[in-house]
């Protein structure tokens, strides 16, 4: 039996074999550890930077096809010898299908670059179909860059304002905290082990926020919706069986999600493979911080029965009867 249950036998309407779990009773330890994780994430960000793919620092990329399996050190040797500049050659899944990555080759133009890569892969023996050449320049490996932050700065604005408009600031505050918290979270590991960032990360970084953001509104809901029926209890306790209600649900969708990742990093080839460690990472931290920090936030913010009332104003009151 919970130290909740303990302390009061009151189930407050709920069936007596549905014990309580008093997440917030580790509240002060979890925001310490959140602390101390999100000022490491910023400092390896800082020091160590992300590692950011050719989407951003611009460059050129190409998939080959081979008749047959070929190693990728043989294609870098070949496009090195062409005079390509470190070149960087990874398989698609299979030892026939490959991907090229080179930094911006300023002498040659995209019609150039496909036939010189072209001949350049050729192998003796072996025939190469190659496709989906493609050129960013460095000006616009930039501008995706800053367009980029700003989408991931504007979504936390307009979810913050959405939470607020349906719930309550203090819980949109906590929400908006712990989807910030994620993004560096993830962020911080990306620097830390230096994997690379590209567009797919990014689009992993926001189904992290839409993850972690539908996490946020289910407790909320369910927090609103205790106070407003639950007499007798503290904040603590409701926000307590807030979460312990909606312990199951949260379990079954990250479990899910975890299962399909893990797939695809496990299935889904390079295309997929960062995309789906970026994920991994913010399914943990995700279901982490929609616990302890948006509602521990909340709580610590004094978050009560009150800000769920609508107040009447003084002026649509009836008049007291002397």
């Amino acid at each position: 039996m919970t130290d909740l249950t303990q302390r009061d036998s009151k189930q407050y309407g709920r069936p007596d074999d549905l014990k309580i779990i008093p997440f917030m009773k580790i509240a002060k330890p979890a925001a310490i550890i959140s602390i101390l994780l999100t000022i490491a994430s910023i400092f390896f960000i800082a020091t160590k930077g992300l590692n950011l793919g050719l989407d951003f620092t611009g460059g050129v990329s190409a998939e080959l096809n081979y008749q047959n399996p070929v190693q990728p050190s043989q294609v870098t040797q070949a496009l090195s010898q062409a005079g390509f500049k470190d070149p960087v050659v990874q398989t698609l899944g299979s030892t026939t299908d490959l991907i090229v990555r080179m930094p911006v080759q300023d002498d040659l133009e995209v019609e150039d670059l496909s036939n010189s890569i072209t001949k350049a892969v050729q192998l003796p023996n072996n025939t190469v179909n190659v496709h989906k050449v493609d050129a960013v320049g460095g000006a616009v490996g930039n501008e995706l860059y800053v367009r980029s932050a700003g989408a991931v700065a504007l979504a936390l604005i307009l979810m913050l304002i959405y939470v607020t408009i349906r719930f309550e600031f203090k819980l949109a505050m906590g929400a908006v905290m712990s989807l910030f918290h994620d993004i560096v979270i993830v962020l911080g590991m990306f620097a830390l082990f230096q994997w690379p960032f590209d567009l797919t990360v990014l689009a992993a970084l926001l189904a992290i926020i839409g993850f972690s953001l539908n996490d946020n509104i289910v407790v909320s809901d369910r927090i609103r919706e205790n106070f407003r029926k639950i007499r007798g209890a503290s904040s603590r306790e409701i926000i307590d069986i807030a979460l312990t209600e909606t312990l199951r649900r949260t379990i079954h969708t990250s479990a899910t999600l975890l299962l399909v990742v893990v797939a695809m990093f496990i299935l889904g080839g390079d295309g997929l493979h960062w995309f789906s460690a970026a994920m991994i990472v913010g399914v943990f931290v995700g279901t982490y911080s929609s616990i302890y920090i948006g509602t521990a936030y909340a709580l610590w913010r004094g978050l009560s029965r009150q800000d769920f009332i609508v107040q009447v104003k003084p002026e649509f009151e009836d008049d007291q009867i002397p």
